[in-house]
Parts: C-alpha cells; structure tokens; sequence
C-alpha cells in the first residue's frame, strides 16, 4: 500500500519494512564476501569446484546468520517482557506512595483543621 493509491501509509511498518530489506541485502553481501575469501585460500581447486564451495558456504553463512538474528530477536523479547513486568511494579509502587503521602496528607491537614 502507498500513498499514491490515495490510503494512507503506516511509515512505522514502511520504515521496518526498507529496514528488514537493507539487513537482508547486507546479510547476502557480508556471506558472499565471507565465501569469497574462504574459496580464495581453495587455489587447487578447479574454478567449478572453488565456486560451488563458495556457494554453499554462503548459503550456510546465511542459515547462521538467520539462526543467530532469530535467537537474539527472541531473547530481546524476553527481556522487554521482563523489563515491563519491572515497570509495571514499579509504577504500581509509586502510586501506592503517591496515594499513601496524600492520604498521610489529608489526616494530617484534617487534625490541624480539627483542633482549630
């Protein structure tokens, strides 16, 4: 969907979206560049042999690389779930003191009223 099509764009999951793109293009590039230098030191091989070599190790490059994004994405969860019960007690806390210094407060601001 784009704007030109006249609906609006969610340029969140647009920015995410290029974002994912450009990783991946890189992820290919970092892969064959890392194939590339281990099928150099190959120099006895024949040509052929050399570049299916390259081939399948950045092919294996890019499993692990997924496997590696794929664990550090589901960790990264993790966290953010735990970070968040965190917060959520924490907050829970300060307002249980915001509401007991306003009730401290109100007795004390009452037993002044009173005794006057």
């Amino acid at each position: 969907m784009t704007a030109m099509e006249g609906f609006p764009v969610d340029l969140r999951a647009f920015h995410n979206e290029v974002e994912g793109h450009l990783l991946a293009a890189a992820a290919r590039e970092e892969a064959r560049a890392a194939a590339d230098r281990f099928a150099a030191g190959l120099d006895r091989l024949p040509e052929v042999e050399r570049a299916e070599v390259a081939r399948r190790f950045a092919a294996e490059h890019l499993v692990l690389s997924q496997a590696s994004w794929q664990r550090t994405a589901r960790r990264a969860e993790e966290l953010r779930r735990e970070y968040e019960a965190v917060y959520r007690r924490l907050r829970a806390r300060l307002l249980a003191g915001v509401l007991l210094a306003v009730a401290l407060l109100v007795t004390v601001d009452l037993g002044v009223l009173s005794s006057v």
